[in-house]
């Protein structure tokens, strides 16, 4: 696959006046990984963004501003579900089928690298080869946190009602 960038909206029941755009480059490494290039635009000094940190593996980051990538299985049902905290901090959970499952799952620890510049967020998140499922269709999102503790939800398509990033509606990049 070729690098492909997309925009992510603002789900109609969380806009949120203080993000401009959050965009997402991905593309296919060259070792068979996914590289992904998150950037968020607006006024970053109303956006809750924690400092960088020492990149743990810690469960709820989706509780505040982070990246998330669904990644579909291959029997179109299961997939895995990655979140990224701008302070370098991740998780990985997999699902055996809609919202079934969510137990941490074995992957490699992403590596992720945060820029800060000029009104821009950016993250760069290489995973591994090992890391995926062998499915081609995959799910991009942010929940972004204000500094008045309000939650926005970003995804590439929302499904109808509520936010829901597990819905396969929000399935939406095919990776060729």
């Amino acid at each position: 696959m070729t690098a492909r960038g997309v925009a992510l909206i603002a789900h109609p029941d969380t806009p949120c006046p203080e993000v401009e755009t959050v965009h997402v480059r991905v593309e296919r490494a060259e070792t068979g990984g996914l590289r992904l290039k998150y950037t968020l635009t607006g006024d970053l000094q109303a956006v809750r963004i924690p400092p960088p940190g020492a990149g743990k593996r810690l469960d709820e980051l989706w509780r505040h501003t982070c990246f998330e990538v669904f990644l579909l299985g291959a029997d179109g049902r299961s997939y895995c579900e990655f979140n990224f905290s701008p302070a370098g901090d991740w998780q990985a959970y997999d699902f055996r089928a809609y919202r079934d499952g969510g137990d941490p799952a074995a992957v490699d620890p992403p590596i992720i690298k945060r820029t800060d510049a000029l009104g821009n967020l950016h993250l760069d998140i290489a995973l591994s080869r090992t890391s995926l499922p062998a499915g081609q269709r995959l799910g991009l999102s942010a929940v972004i946190e204000t500094g008045t503790g309000e939650i926005s939800y970003w995804a590439l398509r929302h499904a109808p009602g509520k936010a829901d990033f597990h819905h396969t509606d929000a399935f939406a990049l095919e990776l060729t």
